[in-house]
């Protein structure tokens, strides 16, 4: 049965990329996003790894692309025209410079930009063009000389009357392609607009089009007594063909990833669009040492700038209910790959968010992160809406307890007002765990469910309790001594923390931790806060009506008072322990950055330390940087901070200073 299972998906797998190839190469129409098809591609790759007997002859791994239409004169290309393999971050970058490494000692490599544009064959005899043709499916491709020929970036004739061949990438600029919008032409984006011009049967249409070519690759430098990839740009520019002005060769890691950071954020003030940055080893003896997979050869990769916006499919839309009683509806996402990080569930809101946007079930919806963090649906394609998919539907029950749900006034949401709701009391649970909160670490969303359906856990005070059932909970599966006293001596660390940490750790409704930082900042303690009336705390600067009625309430509940002083016998700290910011520091009002792996903290540890001393933290290094703080495996933050001369801590300083305060 599992077989069966299997076989029908990699024949749907099959069907489905087939298809794309043959809207993306043959008819330069996209029917599936990069990400789509990316998805499908790595779907399919696991399968025929883990069931090699399932893999078919005609299977679209073991080729670069599809055939091409008859439309054009079909061209073999003497050596394939092979893709690259793609990665997304900075981890994959140090993975393949790891992969190299293993065959070559001390590589160099050549950083280009990756032009956003389709792939050229331009094959010279005697210095003169006599054949353009494009990739195609990697062997064959189609003759577009009479296009290329309306191409200004690309010469009729060379410098040295020589047979060679080159290969490049034609594109369009971004003024050529708003003008040619502005003209009444809808195209989505450059590369369209560009692949579509070079396949017109009249050239005339091509050389209103106003298209480019940068030239990239040499396929047979052994040819021209070249020797590297860096050499064979240099002769290929001076033979006259347009080179990127941008290429870089680099002498090591760190400053590949500086091109990669500069270029990451520098890419909107290019004339052209650039979809990645491609990494080629620079000796060509050792790419031929290297040599090549099925389907890329592996001394190069594209590195592919994490997409603002990808396209996904919403398989179905959930419920959760939060700590603070909100049920919230997500939807539950075929897993797709966004900045780097692999996305399944995307948040929706709530029921307006949700029917504004109109949002179904089945629907392929477009998908970002909002603020590079929690992944949220941006729009419905509606073009690719199939079938007659259910409009949503806001739930009226709780998921969880069965309570009838009610909206408060002028608020969108729903809520569940069972406070023994066993959803909340879980969520509330987590929360107070959670690194901005009581950062309690090694309770996971699936431990403290597990300890709360035992029992052990019902409500924050629980958690210092659990030293009672030690031996209990040590013969538990999957637990041990170890592990349960590393959770009982993270609880104990617990009672240290500042009072803004048990602030935002209690769940108080609309106290983030931002507002918790600024309450215990003001009122120095928790006895001081509990006796504070609506307008104590409504005066209080960045802290609003809604937020003072919200906090007096809470500290007006008898139930909650009981709980504040549980803590208090617990031994739990309700004091702000903060340093003033006004105490004139070593750190006051400097920019520091952080940068490679802490021993004794974390990130957020060593941030909140050095802007409790006064400093402010950056994520990036210029010359305003104060001092650059560097763990081990430091990267190109250091090497940065050392050509500019800053001043750099290691770990041990970092402590030794933090110490005189």
């Amino acid at each position: 049965m599992v077989i069966n299972v299997i076989d029908e998906r990699i024949d749907e797998l099959i069907k489905i990329i087939n298809k794309a190839n043959v809207d993306y190469y043959a008819y330069d129409n996209p029917t599936l996003s990069d990400q789509e098809y990316d998805r499908y591609m790595e779907e399919l790759q696991r399968l025929e790894e883990k069931y090699p007997d399932k893999k078919r002859s005609d299977s679209p791994t073991s080729r670069v692309g599809t055939e091409v239409i008859s439309s054009f004169k079909k061209v073999t290309h003497e050596k394939p025209m092979l893709s690259l393999g793609d990665i997304f971050n900075e981890d994959e970058v140090i993975s393949f410079d790891g992969r190299i490494k293993k065959v070559v000692k001390n590589p160099k490599y050549v950083a280009e930009l990756k032009i956003d544009g389709l792939s050229v064959s331009l094959l010279y005899e005697k210095g003169k063009l006599v054949r353009a043709a494009t990739r195609g499916d990697g062997r064959v491709g189609e003759d577009i000389t009479h296009n290329a020929k309306t191409i200004k970036d690309i010469p009729l004739t060379i410098n040295k009357p020589i047979d060679i061949e080159v290969r490049g990438e034609i594109y369009m600029s971004k003024a050529s392609f708003n003008k040619l919008n502005e003209e009444g032409n809808n195209f989505a984006n450059p590369r369209n607009a560009a692949a579509g011009s070079v396949r017109q049967l009249d050239s005339s249409v091509a050389a209103k089009r106003n298209l480019s070519c940068f030239i990239y690759h040499l396929p047979n430098p052994e040819d021209y007594n070249i020797y590297t990839h860096a050499d064979a740009l240099k002769f290929m520019k001076e033979l006259g063909f347009v080179v990127n002005p941008n290429n870089k060769r680099v002498d090591n890691i760190n400053e590949l990833m500086e091109y990669i950071d500069y270029w990451t954020k520098h890419r909107p003030s290019l004339p052209y669009e650039i979809d990645g940055i491609v990494i080629k080893v620079n000796d060509l003896n050792d790419q031929e040492k290297l040599g090549f997979t099925a389907r890329t050869p592996k001394w190069a990769i594209a590195y592919k700038f994490p997409p603002e916006e990808v396209l996904t499919r919403v398989k179905k839309i959930v419920f959760t209910v939060g700590r603070t009683g909100q049920v919230t509806p997500s939807a539950d996402l075929e897993p797709v790959r966004v900045m780097g990080s692999l996305i399944a569930r995307a948040t929706l809101h709530n029921e307006d968010y949700v029917k504004e946007k109109d949002i179904r079930e089945g629907d392929i919806v477009s998908i970002k992160k909002a603020g590079d963090v929690i992944p949220e649906i941006v729009k419905v394609i509606f073009d690719r809406r199939e079938g007659d998919l259910k409009p949503f539907k806001m739930i009226d029950i709780c998921p969880m307890c069965r309570t009838v749900l009610s909206k408060k006034d002028g608020e969108s949401a729903y809520y569940c007002h069972n406070e023994e709701c066993p959803s909340r009391m879980q969520e509330r649970l987590v929360h107070f765990t959670s690194r901005h909160a009581m950062n309690i670490t090694g309770f996971g969303e699936a431990i403290i469910e597990d300890f709360y359906n035992r029992g052990y856990l019902k409500s924050v005070i629980d958690f210092y309790h659990l030293d009672k059932y030690k031996e209990e909970l040590m013969e538990l599966e999957g637990f041990g001594s170890k592990s349960i006293n590393n959770l009982l001596e993270e609880i104990e660390n617990s009672k240290n923390n500042s009072l803004e940490r048990l602030l935002f750790g209690l769940s108080i409704r609309h106290v983030g931790e931002k507002t918790a930082d600024i309450l215990g900042a003001s009122f120095k303690n928790i006895d001081s806060l509990m006796g504070a009336s609506y307008e104590d705390v409504a005066s209080i600067r960045d802290i609003g009506p809604t937020i003072a009625e919200s906090v007096v309430n809470y500290f007006s509940n008898e139930e909650n008072i009981k709980l504040i002083d549980a803590l208090k016998n617990e031994g739990v700290n309700t004091v702000y322990l903060k340093k003033i910011n006004n105490l004139e520091t070593m750190f006051t009002n400097k920019i520091f950055v952080l940068t490679g792996s802490l021993e004794r903290f974390t990130r957020d540890e060593a941030k909140e330390k050095i802007e409790a001393l006064g400093g402010k933290v950056s994520s990036s290094v210029s010359k305003k940087t104060s001092v650059v703080i560097a763990g081990s495996e430091a990267g190109s933050k250091l090497a940065k901070a050392e050509e500019l001369g800053l001043e750099i801590w290691n770990e041990d300083e970092f402590i030794n200073n933090l110490s005189k305060y």
